[in-house]
């Protein structure tokens, strides 16, 4: 006699830029009730703890630039989890609509006729900008904000830049520490000033974060020196507005 479970459901939810005080009420109380929890590298170990005891935990890498999960193998470890009935956390840091691959698991999981939430998180670019009190956008010199990767292929960037060239844009540009001086170039030749203001947020959200403040034309020529966190570039007007760090972060800026 064949005995039938029901399919589980799959949270798909952003952890935020790290620290779990910048998690939302929903996103925390997924994890606490998660029977099976796949998190990314980026999510910090206490948003991980927040998980039950016996609860399955999973970590799947997803870290630009080292070795991780590959995305098939993400997927069929939560289809078979949630065919387990299992109640599964897609635990991801900052957004998981923002180069998450949130819609990509989605449609997976749906095909196989499992339920899936997005839950959303605070993305890096929000979380910088808060913390070192800056705006993304401010009346006057910045209308709108895109949010972006940077590659280089063949010695250039890969993709059209031409709105980086919007003199009115935010460019948010996330795992671009590599990419940083050929990316400087590619706005530069498109029309943004050398003088344009830059932010390079590393570890955005939480306490060591570091801020090194630039313009493009430095950028061009030095690449960014990292400590190894993730970083997110900001380019655009408003970053010259980057302040003391809040409270809850030593201050922590580098000028190049």
């Amino acid at each position: 006699m064949s005995i039938e479970t029901t399919l589980g459901k799959v949270l798909l939810v952003g952890a935020g830029p790290g620290p779990v005080d910048l998690m939302t009420v929903r996103a925390f109380r997924a994890v606490e009730s998660a029977q099976a929890l796949l998190y990314d590298a980026l999510c910090s170990e206490e948003a991980i703890a927040l998980a039950p005891p016996g609860c399955v935990r999973t970590q799947t890498g997803k870290r630009a630039g080292k070795p991780s999960m590959k995305q098939d193998e993400i997927n069929r470890l939560m289809l078979r989890l949630a065919r387990r009935g299992l109640n599964v956390v897609r635990l991801k840091g900052g957004d998981p609509s923002i180069f998450g691959r949130v819609g990509e698991e989605a449609a997976f999981l749906n095909r196989f006729g499992v339920e899936t939430e997005i839950v959303p998180g605070v993305t890096a670019a929000c979380a910088a900008a808060a913390q070192f009190g800056f705006p993304l956008t401010h009346r006057g010199n910045a209308r709108r904000v895109v949010f972006t990767t940077a590659r280089v292929e063949d010695g250039a960037m890969a993709g059209d830049w031409r709105i980086g060239g919007d003199s009115e844009a935010t460019v948010a540009v996330h795992m671009g520490a590599e990419a940083a001086p050929t990316l400087a170039q590619a706005l530069m030749a498109q029309g943004r000033a050398a003088s344009t203001s830059v932010a390079a947020v590393e570890n955005a959200g939480a306490s060591h974060a570091r801020l090194t403040e630039t313009t493009l034309a430095n950028l061009a020529v030095a690449p960014l020196r990292t400590e190894g966190g993730p970083l997110l570039i900001v380019i655009g007007e408003v970053a010259a507005l980057a302040t003391t760090p809040s409270s809850h972060c030593a201050d922590r800026r580098v000028f190049a």
